[in-house]
C-alpha cells in the first residue's frame, strides 16, 4: 500500500468502559492504517471490539467509555488547513504567551538536576512507605478482591427477592467476607507502610546524607535557572507563541482564554521536566494534554497560517467533531429505522443535514437531497422526498442512510453491518451500491461485519479483530486463502457454506475472555485446539508474513512446531468463489 496516502493512523489504542464500579478495557492496544480510497472489513465475533473501535473515529463512544491511551491521527489536508485573524486581541494573547515562554525557558537550565532531586523524593518515599514493588502487589491484591466483591454485589441486584432468598443471603455473607479481607488488607498494608517509615526515621545516617544530597541539589538548581535564554530558544517560543493561538483561535475568548491558561502551564510542566520541545512528536504530546496542535507554517501581516495535527483521540469539544462527524467521517447503522426519525419526512432528514455542514440554502440542498436519492436508486424520487420513513422498504429505507451519510462527500464512510436487517438479495443490492458509489465519491470504506462472505465481495484489505486486538491483518486472499491465526482458522472453519453435506457444522469452543481482567499470554489460547505452552505464558508479537500479510500468533515463531491449517479450509479458493459468487480479478 505504499502507494496510496495514509488517511488515518491509528497507534497504540486502547478504549475503557466504566461498568458497575470496574473498569472493561475494550480495545487493547490497537495499531492499524487505514488507506485512502481503499475497502477495509474489521471481522470477528460479537463483542471482539468491532464497533467501539470504530466510534472512536467519530467521537461516538458511550459517555461511559473513554479512550485512555494511544492516537487516531486522520490525514485530511482542507480540515487541517487553519487560518486565524491577526487583530488587536490576538496580537495580545500571542504577546501574552511569548512573556509567559520566556519567563518559563529558564526552567529547562536546571531540568537534570529536577530530576535528580525528584529521583532523590522518590527513593525517599519508597524507604519511608512501601517500595514500587511492594505497592504495586498491594495495589493487584486489593483491587482483585474488590473486583470480586463488585461481581458479587451485581448478581445479587439480579436475585428475586421472593424466590431467591437463600442465596441473597448467602450473596450477603460474600460481601461481608470480602469487606473483612478488604479491610485486613489495607490494615496489613498500612502497618508495613509504617514499620518502613519507622525504620527510615530511625536512620539518621540516611537521613542526614539524604538533607545534604537534596540541599546541594536545591543550591545548583535554584543557581541554574537565573540563565537567560539564547537566541534560538526566544526564536523557539515565537513560533510556540503563534502556535498556541493557531490551536485556541477558533474558540470564544473565554475559551481561548481557558485553554491559554491550560497549554502554558503544560509548556511550563513539561520546561521543567526537560521535555525537548524541537522534537515534533513531544511538541505533538504536550499540546495533547489541552487541545490538538495546529503547527505554524506562515504568516501574512493579517492571519496565521498552519496546519492542524488532527489526533482525534484528544478531540474534547463538540464542536470541534462537528467540523468532523458527518463532514468527514460519516457512519451507516445496521438498521435504517433506528436511524431515521420516524416523524421527519425523508427529504427534511437529507437536506438538514446538507444545510448543517455545507452552508446552502434550503433550495440547494433540495436539489441535492434529489440528486443524491437519485445516485442511491430511489425511483420517482421528487415524489417521494416527502414521504415519511414508514412509507418505504427497509432496502430503502438503507439507501435512504446512506445518502444521508454521503450527503456531505465524507472520506470515510463507516458501515457497521449495514445488511444484517435485510433479506439475501437486498443486501447484494446494497453492497453493490457501496461499491459503486465509491468509485464515484472515491471514499474510504470502513466495513464491520462477522460475515465473511460480505467481506468476500467487498474488502481489498481484512483486519481480524479478538479480544480488542487486531490478530490478523492482510488483503482479503491472504486472509481468507493463505490465513495463519488459529482464530481466523476457526472462523472460517465454521462457515456454514463450506461445509459439505452430511457433516457436522463446526463451532468455535468456549467463549472470549472477560475484558474486566488483565489478559496473559495469547487472549485466544484457552479455546485454540492449537494452543502452545508458550500462549498461555507471554502475549505473540505480530509476524510479518509478506508486506501486507501479519499475524499475531506464536505459531510463526521460528521455533514452533508446524501446524498445518485444519483440512476444511485447506483448498478453499473455489469453495469461496462459488459459495459467495465472487468474480476473480
Amino acid at each position: 500500500m505504499e502507494d496510496k496516502k495514509v488517511l488515518l493512523s491509528v497507534r497504540d489504542l486502547h478504549v475503557k468502559f466504566r461498568v458497575r464500579g470496574r473498569v472493561l478495557t475494550a480495545i487493547r492496544g490497537i495499531d492499524l492504517d487505514i488507506y485512502e480510497n481503499e475497502s477495509i472489513a474489521i471481522v470477528g465475533e460479537s463483542g471482539s471490539g468491532k464497533s467501539v473501535f470504530t466510534k472512536t473515529f467519530a467521537g461516538m463512544l458511550d459517555s461511559n467509555g473513554f479512550i485512555s491511551e494511544g492516537r487516531l491521527i486522520f490525514s485530511d489536508d482542507e480540515l487541517a488547513d487553519t487560518h486565524v485573524r491577526i487583530g488587536s486581541v490576538a496580537q495580545n494573547f500571542i504577546r501574552h504567551a511569548r512573556a509567559r515562554l520566556d519567563e518559563y525557558s529558564r526552567y529547562e537550565f536546571g531540568a537534570a538536576t529536577w530530576q535528580a532531586m525528584e529521583k532523590l523524593k522518590t527513593e525517599r518515599e519508597e524507604r519511608m512507605g512501601l517500595s514500587h514493588q511492594e505497592q504495586e502487589a498491594a495495589d493487584k491484591a486489593l483491587k482483585s478482591l474488590v473486583d470480586e466483591r463488585i461481581s458479587v454485589f451485581n448478581l445479587k441486584q439480579t436475585l428475586d427477592s421472593r424466590n431467591q432468598k437463600q442465596e441473597i443471603r448467602e450473596a450477603t455473607a460474600k460481601m461481608k467476607e470480602y469487606d473483612r479481607k478488604i479491610k485486613e488488607l489495607k490494615a496489613a498494608n498500612a502497618q508495613k507502610a509504617r514499620a518502613h517509615k519507622a525504620a527510615a526515621s530511625s536512620d539518621t545516617a540516611y537521613q542526614s546524607e539524604y538533607e545534604k544530597e537534596m540541599a546541594k541539589l536545591k543550591t545548583r538548581y535554584a543557581k541554574e535557572i537565573t540563565g537567560a535564554p539564547d537566541k534560538k530558544t526566544l526564536e523557539r517560543n515565537e513560533i510556540l507563541a503563534k502556535e498556541i493561538y493557531l490551536s485556541i483561535g477558533r474558540y470564544g475568548f473565554s475559551k481561548r482564554l481557558q485553554l491559554m491558561n491550560g497549554l502554558l502551564k503544560a509548556f511550563k510542566k513539561a520546561m521543567i521536566m526537560g521535555v525537548d520541545l524541537d522534537d515534533e512528536a513531544q511538541r505533538n504530546k504536550v499540546f495533547d494534554t489541552v487541545a490538538f496542535r495546529v503547527k505554524y507554517l506562515d504568516e501574512t501581516p493579517r492571519e496565521l497560517h498552519g496546519t492542524c495535527i488532527l489526533n482525534l483521540a484528544n478531540v474534547k469539544f463538540a464542536g470541534d467533531w462537528n467540523q468532523i462527524r458527518g463532514r468527514r467521517i460519516a457512519t451507516v447503522f445496521q438498521d435504517p429505522m433506528t436511524s431515521l426519525n420516524p416523524i421527519v419526512t425523508i427529504g427534511k432528514q437529507i437536506t438538514s443535514v446538507i444545510v448543517r455542514h455545507q452552508g446552502c440554502s434550503e433550495a440547494e440542498a433540495r436539489r441535492r437531497a434529489i440528486e443524491l436519492m437519485h445516485k442511491v436508486g430511489i425511483p420517482k424520487a421528487e415524489s417521494r422526498f416527502d414521504d415519511y420513513p414508514f412509507q418505504y422498504s427497509g432496502g430503502m429505507r438503507q439507501r435512504i442512510v446512506i445518502a444521508i451519510a454521503l450527503s456531505c462527500q465524507p472520506k470515510i464512510l463507516i458501515c457497521d453491518e449495514p445488511t444484517t436487517a435485510l433479506d439475501v438479495t437486498i443486501q447484494a443490492q446494497i453492497l453493490k451500491l457501496i461499491k459503486d458509489l465509491q468509485r464515484e465519491f472515491g471514499y474510504t470504506i470502513v466495513f464491520i461485519t462477522h460475515d465473511l462472505g460480505v467481506v468476500a465481495n467487498i474488502a481489498d484489505r481484512v483486519a481480524v479483530l479478538y479480544a480488542g486486538q487486531v490478530i490478523e491483518l492482510g488483503n482479503v486472499d491472504e486472509v481468507f486463502y493463505d490465513p495463519r491465526h488459529p482464530y481466523t482458522w476457526a472462523l472460517l472453519s465454521s462457515l456454514p457454506q463450506l461445509a459439505q453435506s452430511g457433516s457436522k457444522l463446526y463451532s468455535i469452543t468456549g467463549t472470549p475472555p472477560s475484558l474486566y481482567n488483565s489478559i496473559t499470554g495469547d487472549a485466544f489460547a484457552p479455546r485454540n485446539p492449537f494452543c502452545l505452552k508458550i500462549d498461555t505464558l507471554e502475549e505473540p508479537p505480530m509476524f510479518q508474513i509478506t508486506d501486507t500479510h501479519y499475524a499475531k500468533t506464536w505459531l510463526l515463531d521460528p521455533r514452533a512446531p508446524k501446524i498445518d491449517k485444519p483440512e476444511s479450509i485447506q483448498d478453499i479458493h473455489e469453495k469461496i468463489l462459488d459459495a459467495y459468487n465472487v468474480e476473480e480479478v
